[in-house]
């Protein structure tokens, strides 16, 4: 049986336990399994940015002219931290302070050619700092990976790097490519293999996806394995509310589900897996389990292309207070074949996508993420249409893949009624696998939590009145 492992990068810190729960945890299951690996928690924020609060990192100072130089001595004094703090597990000071001090070393002495192309004004600027990003992203996942060869080979245990990084590599391979070149002859049944989440390509993969890079190198090792299953270790279960509203005891695991509900979850950023890494997985039949690192015993939540529950239930309760309702008002709408198509082509224009969309006679409501948002786009649509109007909302979804049952609806307005929540817009298609609330948003984490307690703790067992 071959399993190809993700680790996240939280988990990743508390490596010990790594170890204990997952790695070394069953003797007989030790080989057979390829670990795709996250840079360690903080480390891709300091690469890059922080990802919440956007305070910048080596690549946002590069790109910006800034002292780059002093970001990156500081976090390799970071990098050397972390691997001071798993000495005690085995690890080799020598070994690991000499593969990132020279990494460090070298990516300075690249972004410092880079800084001079740009000032000779020859190349176009875009490229460039795409390719610093690149190669600043893959540091942080070279040296998690390194580090933990490292030590499972200080326990005795036959690993081997997989470096797709491509450092040192100037094959001008695609991120398919690659990822089957590094592969072919690899027979991962006698070893433990672990990869760098990061998968340098002509392609870039950073230019697609962004930070969801590793889950993308996932799903592509795990389809050119042809892997039997497909596990995400994270720090936390897939639930029925997101802990930190509702508060841990106050959660279901969810247990089994399908893609279709996977992307329901994404297209709210409650991403189990990225959309686009589980595509390739879900049409090459492979089923991902979601475990929690730190609940080894537990089993965690099973993935599948065709399951639907036997029973009706909620799933999840999701969504976010990110967004804004744009409403399009005019009345030459009414009859009017093909009105959206024009509306459609200016948030194309704009790259604009949306999560909700609601019509009547002579209005459209699309919910979208508010920072996608632009003065431009919105003066577009004025000088379109007769009224437009934006209001900073959220949306909460009710989230199943069987959901489809008489009175579920009722049930679940009837909780936001009964907490003072006003219903904004509604959308829900006939697949109905999710019902989609916008609501102010003020009233978003309150929103969670009825709908959590109402359908999700306290499921409806018959038709509500």
């Amino acid at each position: 049986m071959i399993s190809v492992e993700k680790i996240g990068g939280t988990s990743m810190s508390r490596f010990d336990e790594v170890l204990r729960n997952i790695m070394l945890r069953d003797p007989s299951r030790v080989y057979g399994r390829v670990y795709v690996v996250s840079a360690y928690a903080g480390v891709t924020n300091q690469l890059l940015e922080h990802k919440k609060t956007g305070e910048p990192g080596v690549y946002a100072r590069f790109a910006n002219g800034g002292d780059y130089t002093s970001a990156i001595e500081a976090l390799t004094g970071k990098l050397k931290a972390i691997n001071a703090g798993l000495a005690p597990l085995g690890l080799d000071l020598a070994r690991a302070d000499g593969f990132i001090e020279k990494r460090m070393k070298e990516l300075r002495a690249l972004l410092d050619s880079m800084r001079h192309v740009l000032a000779s004004g020859y190349v176009r600027r875009d490229s460039v700092l795409l390719a610093a990003r690149e190669m600043l992203a893959a540091v942080g996942e070279a040296h998690s990976a390194f580090n933990s060869v490292e030590l499972l080979r200080a326990k005795d245990v036959e690993a081997s790097l997989m470096d797709l990084s491509g450092f040192d590599d100037d094959d001008p391979l695609t991120i398919d490519e690659r990822i089957h070149k590094c592969f072919t002859g690899v027979d991962v049944t006698r070893q433990v293999v672990v990869v760098t989440g990061y998968t340098k390509g002509v392609e870039g993969i950073m230019r697609e996806f962004d930070r969801g890079y590793s889950e993308v190198t996932f799903s592509k090792v795990a389809v050119e394995l042809k892997a039997d299953e497909a596990v995400i270790h994270k720090e936390y279960h897939l639930s029925s509310a997101d802990p930190e509203l509702v508060g841990a005891q106050n959660t279901v695991v969810v247990g089994m589900t399908n893609y279709d509900v996977a992307d329901q979850l994404a297209d709210v950023g409650m991403e189990a897996i990225h959309p686009k890494a589980a595509k390739p997985m879900e049409l090459a039949g492979i089923a991902i389990r979601l475990k929690n690192t730190f609940e080894p015993e537990h089993p965690g939540t099973l993935i599948t292309k065709d399951y639907v529950g036997s029973q009706a239930r909620i799933e999840v309760i999701a969504g976010s207070p990110k967004v804004s309702a744009v409403e399009i008002h005019d009345p030459s709408m009414v009859g009017t074949v093909g009105f959206d198509l024009g509306v459609m082509e200016i948030f194309q224009r704009h790259g604009i996508s949306y999560i909700l969309k609601a019509t009547n006679a002579n209005s459209i409501t699309h919910v979208v993420w508010e920072k996608s948002i632009s003065s431009a786009f919105l003066e577009e649509l004025e000088n379109q249409y007769q009224k437009v109007t934006v209001v900073p909302s959220a949306i909460v979804c009710v989230i199943g893949s069987n959901i489809a049952f008489p009175g579920v609806l009722a049930r679940a307005t009837q909780a936001l009624a009964e907490n003072g929540i006003n219903v904004n817009a509604f959308s829900q298609s006939l697949r109905q696998t999710n019902m989609q609330f916008v609501i102010d948003r003020k009233d978003y984490k309150q929103a969670v939590i009825a709908l959590n307690r109402a359908l999700c703790l306290n499921p409806p067992t018959q038709a509500v009145a």
